[in-house]
């Protein structure tokens, strides 16, 4: 206990060296082409991180003086916030007009105070035609509209998002007492990396104490001992805590996902000290003095606990295959907890047995009675038992085929997060956050100016304007067209592209020169003009329609713009959509080689092949079930998702573990006949099965309520996979043994 102790506290030690990051971008990885396109985008015009503080007057209509004023008021207070770079909104949008000869660049609210109605009118009128504002900081009909706060907070500094949003929402709370008649909405991107720091904290608030009076109660209600509620209580506790604190010693950087290990670990680290506390009771009860039961269960489980803590950790570290490196920390970490809970389970769970006093109740006969029956009712027709499960298993798995690969990274949180409600209402009301970013590259300087190169451009989004899924497309031609117009005396019919390079050159350069500081068009065009910044704004696109809006437009590029300039999509929404797929293919390598070793770990550890081969049908069914409810009650597989089939590989091997190498010795050392031996399981393990099951089934499905889905989804098909195994091992596995031995025999 001693030696336990002592590696608690070391381990345990690196807790104070851990540290979260809310990016998003962790989810990604540095080798993501996805996400390396995206930023080299970044790096040649603006980082695409923000804030959207949208305002819903009361009365209906953003243009009236108050909603303007508190619109000006904002506008001018959102350049404090930390790491801002640009604040765009109705106030200080940069209205070009002509008067007579002369070009002007003003905001389009100069003053909102006093305001005449007949002004606010024109401030209208020119605000809902003006496409560069309607659907972007200004809804069609006026109802209403937003302020764009562009961030660029320093690489490193993982408390940088904090800052802005206790800025924001501070910001937001004081305008909010001055006009109450007013509505105000928060979203964007730094909003979303912060939902992903609520979401842990709001997990360890709720479901770690739930997962720990789970394990109170259940260990209480099975064992209805202190002794079991204490040891098994010491036990989750140490192996949290090494896990934990082996993270921080590894410099490992917590995400949302990882930052849920110790639930997990709680839940796996209760398999282990039911199954010693159950053999040790039970062999306690029957009058054995507690030293002689203590070495009775370590002779009993040493071989067993420690096979299935390989494969549970096999498992969980094959999740090092998956592109997203939140889950790859998540499995290192859970790795270590449960090689921790086998540690603890050895080295604090026996000696506390021995040490404890303990009352020793006699076990009813009914127990014995209860356990041969059921084995006698699951044997009493094999092949007709088989038969049935047999035929259940291709009706469920077919539902596999209804599984559609979909993820939206807004959607993962639900409606108890603010970013969540505040998200929905600005995507039905103003805009879209999902994005596809596009760098379009003339590939010559000044290029910029061609007039072949801005009509490709203007073919491009008006192509993308008519596309469905769009709400808003933000082109260099927006601007180009604008200048044109106001440069012949606002004539509408010279709303189109210039046509000669050397117009559109000197159109730009007095444009730029006008500007205030801040407002320029280093966020939409590169240095040398060889290039402009062309986003797409969609509203509630689901992956396969991301990607295939991407792949169109592939299309289009291809055959209508190929000669003018060279694009490839990018944008976090696209990125996500596309590593979800990618995190499927690369797990399937992980579960594949999980599941070659963990084969061999059976083989080696029942020293038969013919149980070790049998031992994959009770362990590979369960998922393909699973995944089968799955396709008929969701029909969805996301990032989460991807990723259960390799985890809970490891883990539905433990009970199968338990009942095969029970049953070989009861053939081996009892002399028992199969159907014997089959009994002699039940009683001697099936309690403890049927525990570590409700367990380790009520450990996760208590983490399925996490209102992060990546969590959620994930607790949930895990809990669906670890029942469905508990009925493998209890109603397919023995008939297949009684029905191996005869053909072995015959």
């Amino acid at each position: 206990m001693i030696i336990a102790i002592l590696v608690c506290i070391a381990s345990s030690l690196g807790v104070g060296k851990l540290q979260f990051s809310d990016d998003y971008r962790v989810y990604l990885g540095d080798n993501n082409p996805q996400l390396q396109a995206f930023e080299a985008l970044e790096q040649v015009y603006s980082k695409h991180y923000n804030v959207l503080i949208v305002l819903a007057p009361k009365t209906g209509s953003v243009f009236s003086a108050s909603v303007l004023a508190a619109v000006e008021q904002l506008t001018e207070s959102s350049w404090q916030t930390p790491f801002s770079t640009r604040v765009d909104s109705l106030s200080n949008f940069q209205h070009m007009y002509a008067d007579g000869d002369d070009i002007f660049v003003a905001d389009l609210v100069p003053e909102a105070v006093g305001l005449t109605a007949e002004k606010l009118a024109t401030i209208r009128d020119i605000a809902l035609s003006e496409p560069m504002l309607v659907r972007r900081l200004v809804s069609p009909s006026a109802d209403v509209t937003g302020i764009n706060i562009s961030l660029l907070p320093p690489d490193g500094d993982l408390d940088a998002n904090q800052k802005v949003v206790a800025y924001v929402r501070e910001l937001v709370a004081k305008t909010e007492l001055a006009y109450p008649d007013i509505e105000f909405y928060l979203t964007g991107m730094a909003l979303h990396d912060n939902a992903f720091l609520e979401a842990s904290v709001m997990d360890s608030k709720t479901l770690l104490p739930a997962m720990y009076l789970f394990v109170i109660v259940i260990t209480g209600f099975l064992f209805r001992s202190w002794m079991g509620m204490l040891a098994t209580t010491l036990v989750i506790v140490a192996a949290s805590l090494s896990a934990m604190g082996l993270a921080g010693w590894f410099n490992i950087v917590l995400s949302t996902p990882s930052a849920n290990a110790p639930v997990i670990i709680t839940t796996l680290a209760v398999a282990n000290t039911i199954h010693l506390l159950a053999t040790f009771l039970r062999r306690y009860r029957e009058g054995l003095d507690r030293r002689a039961a203590a070495k009775a269960t370590l002779t009993f489980n040493m071989r067993p606990i420690l096979i299935t803590s390989a494969t549970t950790a096999i498992g969980f570290l094959s999740m090092n295959f998956s592109d997203s490196p939140p889950f790859q920390d998540l499995g290192n970490i859970v790795a270590m907890g449960v090689v921790a809970a086998w540690f603890y389970a050895l080295f604090l769970l026996v000696p506390l047995c021995q040490m404890i006093p303990q009352k020793a109740a006699a076990l009813p006969r009914s127990y014995r009675w209860f356990w041969v029956g059921f084995a006698d009712r699951v044997l009493a027709r094999p092949m007709a038992m088989v038969v049935v499960i047999a035929l259940l298993i291709p009706t469920i798995a077919f539902g596999i085929s209804r599984i559609e690969l979909n993820d939206n990274f807004i959607e993962y949180f639900d409606d108890r997060f603010d970013f969540r409600v505040h998200t929905d209402f600005v995507r039905d009301r103003l805009t879209g956050l999902d994005t596809l970013e596009y760098s379009l590259d003339s590939g010559e300087t000044g290029g910029l100016y061609a007039p072949g190169y801005l009509s490709a451009v203007e073919a491009f989004a008006n192509w993308f304007r008519a596309q469905p899924e769009v709400v808003h497309v933000a082109s260099v031609t927006d601007v180009m067209k604008r200048l044109n117009r106001s440069f012949h005396r606002d004539d509408p019919n010279y709303h189109v592209i210039p046509d000669q390079r050397e117009l559109a050159a000197q159109y730009l350069l007095l444009y730029e020169m006008s500007l205030p500081q801040g407002l320029d068009t280093t966020d939409q065009i590169n240095l040398d003009k060889s290039a402009s910044r062309f986003t797409v704004s969609l509203s509630n696109v689901s992956n396969a329609q991301l990607l295939d809006v991407e792949q169109r437009a592939s299309i289009w590029i291809d055959t209508h713009a190929g000669d003018h300039f060279v694009a490839a999509a990018s944008g976090p929404s696209l990125m996500f959509a596309h590593i979800a797929w990618n995190n499927i293919v690369s797990m399937l390598s992980g579960t594949s080689l999980a599941l070659v070793l963990i084969s061999a770990c059976l083989i080696f550890a029942l020293r038969s092949l013919p149980l070790g081969l049998l031992s994959l049908v009770p362990n590979i069914v369960p998922a393909l079930m699973a995944f089968g409810l799955w396709g008929y009650l969701s029909g969805e597989v996301g990032l989460a998702i991807s990723v259960v089939s390799a985890m809970t590989l490891g883990m539905i091997v433990d009970d199968t573990v338990h009942f095969l190498h029970r049953y070989r010795e009861a053939i081996v050392t009892d002399g028992h006949k199969a159907r014997e031996a089959i009994q002699s399981t039940f009683v001697e393990v099936g309690p403890a099965l049927f525990s570590t099951s409700l367990a380790l089934s009520g450990g996760f499905l208590i983490l399925s309520f996490s209102g992060f889905s990546v969590n959620g989804d994930m607790a949930l098909l895990t809990a669906m996979t670890l029942g469905l195994a508990l009925v493998a091992d209890f109603l397919l596995l023995p008939p297949l043994l009684l029905l191996m031995d005869k053909l072995l025999c015959s």
